[in-house]
């Protein structure tokens, strides 16, 4: 019989052999979901027998991983910020890089009513909306697939009733005004595409990753839009790739922003801009 202990120590050694990042870590968590066995219940009970389906849907799960799938993409629900979220192949799978946008947003304290701009999974609103019970968000992207995602992972996370959801190029269609505006656009340059994972290029939309272009456009096209709809004061706040602090700086600070900052992630790179707009 196959055992938990004996099929996750053969799924790790697969993964190994594949090249797998992580692999003892990744054929945990699709042990795991093929058994419905919690992930940390996997060393309690080693010598549970695993029931034939459960052996073929673990197989299959590494089949796909083998093939660079990542786990996020298998199991479609990516953990963020302590919550699961749901990932559909509309959407971008979050980055861990992504939580130093959320703590430079909590560091400032709650606000009223913000705006997250080309939401993908909506992890940023949502993420938000969970950490500040008493405020509501406007979530906008290109896409509808991404919007009805967005909205589910608000209803999975109670606050589908604070979270309003709008198809918009960007600012486009956007109106009002907003305390917070968040975005992560894609910021990676065309050049950069061929030098991309496999799990990534292969898996994430590249709408999502690229503008085809300098990987700024986006940067460029928020804030040239963006003083209408930022109240005295307020604050934008975006994600940005290792290298592009000085050049989103830059595009702030030509558009009248003030106060811009370029904050860290953990791993010491260059991955927020802060900037205000002044009363």
């Amino acid at each position: 019989m196959t055992t938990l202990r004996t099929a996750l120590a053969a799924g790790a050694a697969r993964l190994a052999a594949e090249g797998i990042d992580g692999a003892a870590r990744d054929a945990r968590a699709l042990l795991a979901e093929a058994t419905g066995v919690p992930a940390g219940r996997l060393l309690i009970e080693p010598d549970r027998d695993l029931a034939p389906s459960e052996i073929v849907q673990y197989q299959l799960f590494l089949d796909r991983r083998s093939s660079n799938e990542p786990v996020a993409r298998i199991l479609a629900r990516r953990m963020f910020w302590g919550r699961d979220f749901q990932v559909s192949p509309e959407t971008l799978d979050p980055r861990p890089e992504t939580e130093t946008l959320i703590a430079a947003a909590l560091d400032l304290g709650p606000v009223d009513r913000f705006a997250d701009l080309g939401t993908g999974t909506g992890i940023i609103a949502v993420t938000l909306l969970a950490e500040w019970p008493e405020a509501t968000a406007l979530a906008t992207d290109i896409d509808p697939a991404c919007l009805r995602v967005a909205a589910a992972n608000a209803d999975r996370h109670g606050a589908g009733d604070r979270l309003d959801c709008l198809a918009s190029d960007w600012l486009s269609e956007v109106t009002g005004r907003y305390a917070l505006i968040l975005s992560n656009p894609p910021y990676i340059g065309a050049d950069e595409m061929a030098g991309l994972a496999a799990d990534v290029a292969g898996y994430d939309p590249h709408l999502a990753l690229t503008d085809g272009a300098d990987g700024l456009t986006a940067y460029r096209r928020i804030a040239r839009g963006v003083g209408p709809h930022l109240l005295p004061a307020g604050r934008l706040m975006v994600e940005i790739g290792p290298t592009q602090g000085g050049d989103v700086a830059d595009i702030f600070h030509a558009a009248g922003l003030r106060d811009i900052t370029v904050l860290p992630d953990l791993d010491g790179r260059d991955r927020v801009v802060v900037a205000r707009m002044l009363g």
